[in-house]
């Protein structure tokens, strides 16, 4: 046995111990080291955590150099120790040099990684450098939740797409707004608030012209510490955003991009003009091919915000319709559904994401829960969009 913050664990359970402490750190750095991955190290020695540290901000220390500056500051020779760290030690150089060479440097003795690393530079190399030089490597503890750490850089890695988290508060009978259309507030202030700090994180807010004609918002993070300043995004097919609301009073806190249907480019370009002339981002979409309504194909404004804006994660917050095509479309990741002790009672109410016609119940789109949390008296249920090849 050995202690651990004052308790004590059996030796077959510490690496899983230690690596979550790794991962508590690597969570330090959200909202500031993208489009670099969140991780975390922990320096240990006789069941002893040495050192930690993190990757806090994009550009600076990688975790592991982090966690070696720290034993340095505290004195303390990291030799013979083992070094958990939630992804795989970089074995090239960018904004900071290799990683897997400072481990072994360092002389540390052995190495527990939570997922490799598809980044291509790395790919698998940091382990086989560490292995040759004699360090023993452990790989895949508390795999699950290094992997739910990194699923952002992961899907942006391996599809060139941003994570989308499809937000929405609803009652506890599914309705999102009234039959009038009034939805303020079915979340209380707790919810709002939680809200924002997404939003204070994330690199792009998006909405449908629907909810930005009904609610006139900014789409700012308001009263949390801002992180990253978010580009607002509304999909308008038609251009049918008013030239005065607040998303464009307020171009100088934050750039909007209005995503239109590429036709407008050349059937109507003197509509497109004078958001051009005010800084707005124009950007034209087709229509989906197998939509008769429609629809527009998103995947090119996600490959957009990808390439262009470096975004890594977007958050949607509305309305149904845009949740409802997002999801269709096999575009949403993840769904934040804030749930309020409230019941609607009316079948013509709005419900959460609109489109998904499903013929039975196994046919529907499947979700897999994260995690739930109370708020005051809502309840915030974080769940993961399953993929239809699942």
């Amino acid at each position: 046995m050995v202690s651990f913050h004052g308790h004590y664990i059996m030796v077959g359970m510490r690496d899983e111990v230690f690596m979550r402490e790794a991962i508590a750190r690597a969570r330090l750095g959200q909202g500031y080291v993208e489009p670099n991955p969140m991780v975390g190290a922990v320096i240990v020695r006789d069941g002893q955590v040495l050192a930690g540290g993190h990757h806090a901000r994009f550009g600076g220390l990688h975790a592991e150099a982090d966690a070696l500056r720290d034993c340095l500051e505290k004195r303390i020779d990291p030799a013979g120790s083992t070094i958990y760290v939630t992804l795989e030690p970089c074995s090239h150089f960018g904004k900071q040099p290799p990683c897997a060479q400072a481990v072994i440097d360092a002389g540390i003795e052995r190495v527990v990684i939570g997922i490799p690393d598809p980044f291509e530079p790395v790919a698998g190399q940091g382990i086989p450098m560490l292995q040759e030089a004699g360090i023993e490597v452990v790989v895949g503890v508390c795999r699950e939740e290094a992997e739910q750490l990194a699923e952002p850089y992961l899907k942006r890695g391996h599809a060139g797409l941003p994570w989308v988290i499809v937000k929405w508060a609803q009652t506890l009978d599914g309705r999102t707004a009234t039959h009038t259309g009034d939805s303020k507030w079915i979340s209380n202030e707790l919810s709002r608030q939680r809200v924002h700090e997404v939003r204070a994180r994330v690199d792009a807010v998006l909405i449908g012209v629907g909810t930005a004609r009904a609610d006139n918002p900014t789409l700012t993070a308001r009263d949390v510490e801002i992180k990253r300043r978010a580009r607002r995004v509304v999909i308008d097919p038609t251009l049918s955003l008013p030239n005065r609301c607040n998303l464009l009073d307020t171009l100088d806190e934050a750039p909007l991009t209005i995503a239109v249907d590429q036709r407008l480019f050349d059937e109507s370009p003197e509509r497109l003009k004078p958001f051009a002339e005010l800084g707005v981002e124009l950007l034209g979409l087709p229509i989906l091919d197998d939509d008769a309504g429609n629809q527009l194909d998103l995947r090119p404004l996600l490959e957009h915000l990808s390439k262009t804006h470096n975004a890594m994660n977007i958050l949607t917050e509305g309305g149904a319709h845009l949740s409802g095509q997002l999801i269709k479309q096999g575009l949403a990741d993840q769904i934040l559904a804030f749930v309020a002790p409230i019941l609607s009672g009316d079948p013509t109410a709005l419900g959460a994401a609109v489109g998904l016609s499903h013929d039975t119940i196994a046919q529907a789109d499947q979700l897999k829960l994260i995690s739930t949390e109370q708020l005051g008296e809502d309840v915030l249920l974080d769940y993961r969009v399953k993929s239809r090849s699942d």
